[in-house]
């Protein structure tokens, strides 16, 4: 975790965050996406939000573990597509700039602290940078699990990567190149769901897995998820799949798509 200092993270109690929820109780850090009007999607100084959150759960010694919820809907939408168009919706976030290239994926394999993702409803595309970095997952049965991005002449690159950790490389392959909604029972099997919620008993999954997990040492867990990231070590990666994000943006498929998402219709493909 680089982007921030232990120093610059100590001020989070003072910063104001535009796009989520903050909470420290009781060693559990709650990170809350905020912005369902726009079905929580990735907008950029949301993700910087998150990133100091993270960095100040890393650098501090009163919070054990992390817990990622959403409000409305939509648990997350993926990457905010008008922002990556250049329409960046104004806010009076506080949080500092980030002082390196900020990579959501590296954000959860750094963070050496268990992460409990609580998914009440529907993810999309770079969602499931959140749901894949997380240890654990509480999702609730029926929501929809989507990669559209091929749907809009784009492609789940840094998505796909994350998801290699937990699911077997043809099954995520296939996931991403046909872009279809997985069945959340199809999910569990996978392994990217841990934990399936009646949608009345999540809060009820959730208390028991910190309960246990407060039962151990956090200084042993932190160390143990710092050796599991040196094994499954990726984080260069992630910045080539970013690169080859906005290369796949800058074909004219990738224009037509995003042109086409806009305007509600169906895109026409050139292979170009």
């Amino acid at each position: 975790m680089n982007l921030y200092t232990k120093e610059q993270t100590e001020s989070l109690h003072e910063q104001t965050f535009a796009f989520t929820n903050i909470e420290i109780e009781d060693k559990v850090m709650t990170i809350t996406l905020d912005r369902a009007a726009k079905k929580n999607a990735l907008h950029p100084q949301m993700v910087i939000e998150i990133a100091y959150a993270m960095h100040h759960a890393h650098f501090s010694k009163e919070v054990w573990m992390l817990v990622f919820k959403a409000k409305g809907n939509v648990f997350c939408a993926g990457a905010d597509l008008k922002a990556m168009s250049g329409m960046i919706e104004e806010n009076d976030s506080t949080v500092p700039e980030p002082t390196g290239n900020l990579l959501i994926g590296e954000l959860f394999n750094k963070i050496h602290k268990p992460v409990i993702s609580v998914v009440e409803g529907n993810v999309y595309a770079g969602g499931f940078l959140i749901l894949a970095g997380s240890t654990y997952v509480i999702a609730n049965e029926g929501i929809k699990l989507g990669l559209p991005e091929v749907k809009r002449g784009l492609f789940p690159y840094q998505v796909m990567a994350s998801l290699l950790r937990v699911i077997q490389p043809r099954k995520v392959i296939d996931w991403c190149i046909r872009g279809y909604n997985l069945p959340v029972d199809t999910a569990k099997e996978w392994g990217l769901v841990t934990h399936m919620s009646s949608g009345e008993n999540s809060d009820e999954i959730l208390a028991g897995l910190i309960a246990e997990l407060k039962e151990n040492s956090p200084a042993a867990i932190r160390l143990g998820l710092e050796a599991f990231d040196h094994i499954m070590a990726a984080e260069s990666e992630h910045a080539y799949l970013s690169e080859m994000l906005f290369k796949t943006i800058g074909t004219k498929d990738g224009q037509e798509g995003l042109m086409a998402f806009r305007q509600k219709r169906k895109p026409e493909w050139t292979g170009e």
